[in-house]
């Protein structure tokens, strides 16, 4: 079949195909558009979850490190709870008679007891005192009158509880004895 093409039929072809080609264009521009927002989209999204994978592993370095030191903080409790419980045991255990504890005083006022005399000296440094302090006895001073001073009692069974070793000499009343 032969079929003559006229001019008004060329123009006519010629403006579909250059309305087709804006199209065209408008269609890529508009893709273009879209990829380009996909793009972004994509990067902020890849940001996003970037700063999530970096704030997760921030979180977990804090949870670990939390953790490491509850260990630590129960392992601590766990041995006072341990020593809390073997002092209770010695404590309530049954006491001897002429079992001795020492009263650090400090200027007369009782500052800490102790089991041994040893103990007391020895923490007396905490408080000032040189650890070659050479103790002496009171003797006739009152208590109040020495910085330091320490004072032996021993249990005594019939009373149920302790007392002084050195019991002062009482002073007659009124001048008559």
């Amino acid at each position: 079949m032969i079929r003559i093409v006229t001019t008004p039929r060329l123009e006519s072809l010629e403006y579909a195909c250059r309305t087709a080609r804006e199209y065209v264009r408008e269609v890529a521009g508009s893709a273009n558009e879209a990829f380009g927002e996909h793009v972004r989209e994509l990067y902020a999204v890849t940001d996003r979850a970037e700063r999530a994978e970096a704030t997760t592993n921030e979180v977990g370095a804090i949870l670990k490190r939390a953790m490491e030191e509850l260990a630590a903080a129960q392992q601590e409790l766990l041995l006072r709870d341990i020593e809390i419980r073997r002092l209770r045991e010695e404590l309530e255990g049954e006491r001897v008679a002429g079992q001795t504890l020492t009263v650090l005083l400090h200027y007369g006022e009782p500052h800490t007891i102790y089991r041994s005399r040893e103990d007391a000296y020895a923490d007396t440094t905490v408080h000032g005192r040189p650890t070659d302090h050479v103790w002496r006895p009171r003797g006739e001073r009152s208590a109040r009158e020495c910085e330091w001073s320490c004072e032996p009692f021993n249990y005594d069974g019939a009373s149920n509880g302790f007392r002084r070793v050195f019991m002062a000499s009482p002073e007659p009343v009124g001048g008559g004895a």
